[in-house]
């Protein structure tokens, strides 16, 4: 049987970034096997992981989840039979839906999943599980290990948000929420390889309960419902007194309850991701900074992406997400293509850009390397590749207009 590892993750997680860190250390001495699935006609991650010295098969016609099926299932008993690899590492699409990508790999004899990661940028998790709800949900439901990305200078409230929301789709599985320059590759993937278990975690809750109970049993020794000769003879001598209190006592409770069974109805009708006006008016002004731009930078597809996913629960990739991919001999400075990558946050000019991705020529001599996801840019030298190649993901993308933006 062949080990395999998925690593899914939503377009920028940082999944490349965490396959080099495993490669370097962790899968110390194992023959690995890299399929690689682009979104989109043209490859890139597979020219970022060229220094690490593994095999990479590249699969850029369609998604694994959507179009590729029964070509994916061909592909991996290839990769079996060419390299007998110790391990097959699969990044899909990051608008695949994990569940798929998993069916798939299970169809085929030979190979046993190891681990089912997903990748998330805590940054950027609430925005993206509202506008691209059925991709994302459905990335953290089916993961055993989930991998926090970016958690070094996220806000504490912030990493507490992200991971509220991760629990509402997924209770049981571990979330490594640790930065990773903290963490050794082998820690890593120890945790990918034990993910906790639904049972430990029902221990690990049944625990910190008990600990609730006898920390609330510490303080109030002689309660309401303490159980000692001297609280039982003072109960007895009060009850008579206590029968009609208790009883308006409950009615109170009663009520009360009605009245935040209603608050919460009201709260919920009109929550975080309701988009009646009186909300979208609300939300603009509440959202902190971070969020706020996030919002208003993404708002006039918010709607039409919530309507568009409230009447249908079934998409492949190609129907909710665009790209343009083009290779080019051009040459750029690090300084034309900081430029570009920042002009993408325009959502009115360029669409709503998740993604830009490319190795090109510079003018110096060099090979720049580069990534994009909103408002944050990366742009590094790397080795070379046989021509330049840029790959621009997103929603609605207006293609003409990002080709001249790099002067294509």
């Amino acid at each position: 049987m062949t080990k395999v590892d998925i690593f899914s993750g939503f377009l920028g997680a940082g999944k490349t970034t965490l396959i080099k860190k495993l490669i370097a250390d962790g899968y110390n001495g194992q023959k690995l096997v890299l399929i690689e699935n682009e979104f989109g006609q043209i490859g890139i991650d597979g020219g970022f992981l060229k220094e690490s010295g593994i095999n990479i098969t590249e699969m850029n016609s369609g998604c694994i989840c959507c179009s590729l099926v029964g070509d994916f299932g061909t592909a991996l008993k290839d990769v079996i039979e060419q390299f007998a690899p110790d391990r097959i590492l699969i990044e899909p699409s990051g608008v695949g839906k994990l569940s798929d990508v998993v069916a798939a790999v299970k169809r085929v004899e030979g190979t046993d999943i190891c681990g089912t990661v997903t990748v998330i940028d805590a940054s950027k998790c609430r925005i993206y599980l509202k506008n691209f709800k059925e991709f994302y949900e459905n990335q953290i439901k089916y993961a055993g290990t989930i991998i926090l990305s970016r958690t070094g200078n996220i806000a504490q409230d912030k990493l507490d948000q992200a991971i509220a929301l991760i629990r509402e789709s997924n209770d049981h599985s571990q979330i490594i929420t640790t930065p990773w320059d903290d963490l050794s590759g082998v820690q890593i993937l120890k945790a990918i390889e034990e993910p906790l278990t639904a049972a430990d975690m029902a221990a690990a809750l049944l625990e910190a309960e008990q600990h609730e109970l006898e920390h609330a049993h510490h303080h109030h020794e002689h309660g309401e419902d303490c159980d000692c000769e001297e609280c039982r003879h003072h109960h007895h001598d009060h009850d008579d007194d206590d029968d009609d209190d208790e009883h308006e006592h409950h009615h109170h409770d009663h009520d009360d309850d009605d009245h935040d069974e209603h608050e919460h109805h009201h709260h919920h009708e009109h929550g975080e991701d309701c988009e009646c006006e009186e909300c979208r008016h609300h939300h603009d002004d509440d959202d902190d900074d971070d969020d706020e731009h996030e919002h208003h930078h993404h708002h006039d597809h918010d709607h039409d992406e919530h309507e568009h996913h409230h009447h249908h629960h079934d998409h492949h990739a190609d129907e909710v997400f665009d790209s343009i991919g083009f290779e080019t001999s051009k040459k750029f400075t690090k300084a034309q293509i900081e430029d570009a990558l920042k002009a993408l946050d325009d959502t009115e000019k360029y669409g709503m850009i998740l993604r830009s991705k490319g190795i090109v020529a510079g003018e110096d001599g060099s090979w720049i390397h580069f990534d994009f996801v909103p408002e944050e840019v990366e742009v590094r030298t790397g080795a070379s590749d046989v021509t330049g190649k840029i790959v621009v993901i997103g929603a609605e993308v207006k293609k003409d207009a990002v080709k001249e933006l790099f002067g294509i």
